[in-house]
């Protein structure tokens, strides 16, 4: 058994059957899987609804504090994401709660140009600047985990980013895994000043969507909503934005002291790196090569 593999099974006839029995307003409704990623599988039902189903008991927690604290944020998120309408009980047919949401429509923003992917800089810039000004205190009251990334760790960081690259190394071609090395060299810090933030917690091109033209539309997966350092959020300037586009983002965001963009940058290579060994689990070339560019942009640029 790997890391990605599910602890229980989630079958089209499982979901069908969940969904019908608990929610029998949609029975009827064309139900059909669009995705899944290291905790959840997701489907679409009809043309209005999303529903993620836990595929590993490690993100049940998420899914409830997902649950209570989406609908407070709704006057602090800039984009489009999907509320929780339906809301799951464990059962004897699966000992899982679920949710259900509002569909929002796009594609994963992969393959885009530097011109496509100016065009959400400062959305995104805006985006996160709204949602990390969410008062801490609120996000505390409502369940919202506190650092569970452990992200001032620096030094452990590090080592997880220094096994993965050896795991990875046949997969990557030599310039870049030895690009990946250089900069791990190259980052001393042990240790970072703790900040607080409302934090989406993994932000990454496999939790938006972009429209026709490339322009992010929506931002999905809330499950590790947590507090945090907003440098978690911010690698999405890094591992999402080339060097010129990330001067728009900031200049919506405002400014960050050196250790947040340290931070930024870092978690920007990490996360990366954690959807190519999955894409190389499950032969997935398409998310492969845009982790590999997400980290190749990461390194670039000041």
């Amino acid at each position: 058994m790997n890391q990605w593999d599910a602890d229980i099974p989630i079958t089209d006839a499982l979901v069908c059957e969940l969904i019908e029995s608990q929610f029998p307003d949609l029975a009827g409704f064309r139900i059909r899987r669009i995705g899944e990623g290291w905790d959840n599988a997701v489907y679409q039902v009809g043309d209005r609804y999303t529903f993620r189903f836990p595929r590993r008991s490690i993100a049940v927690e998420f899914l409830r504090t997902e649950g209570r604290l989406l609908p407070l944020l709704r006057d602090y998120i800039a984009l489009p994401y999907p509320k929780p309408v339906f809301y799951g009980l464990e059962s004897e047919a699966y000992p899982f709660p679920f949710l259900g949401y509002t569909y929002i429509p796009g594609t994963f923003p992969v393959g885009l140009t530097d011109e496509q992917r100016r065009l959400s800089a400062a959305s995104l810039g805006s985006f996160l600047r709204k949602l990390h000004s969410f008062p801490v205190g609120t996000a505390r009251e409502a369940g919202a985990s506190e650092d569970h990334r452990n992200l001032t760790d620096v030094t452990s960081r590090k080592m997880k980013m220094v096994d993965i690259l050896s795991s990875l190394k046949p997969h990557l071609p030599r310039e870049e895994h030895d690009a990946i090395q250089k900069y791990l060299n190259r980052v001393t810090v042990d240790r970072i000043t703790p900040r607080e933030v409302m934090l989406h917690g993994d932000l990454h091109f496999k939790n938006m969507l972009a429209d026709e033209r490339g322009q992010i539309s929506g931002v999905i997966d809330w499950g590790d909503l947590n507090v945090g350092h907003p440098g978690c959020d911010l690698n999405i300037a890094y591992s999402f934005l080339g060097s010129s586009e990330r001067q728009l983002f900031f200049e919506q965001y405002g400014e960050v002291d050196e250790e947040t963009r340290l931070l930024a940058r870092l978690i920007g290579v990490f996360i990366p790196m954690l959807l190519l060994a999955q894409a190389v689990q499950i032969q997935d070339a398409r998310v492969a090569e845009e982790a590999r560019a997400s980290i190749r942009r990461a390194l670039s640029g000041d």
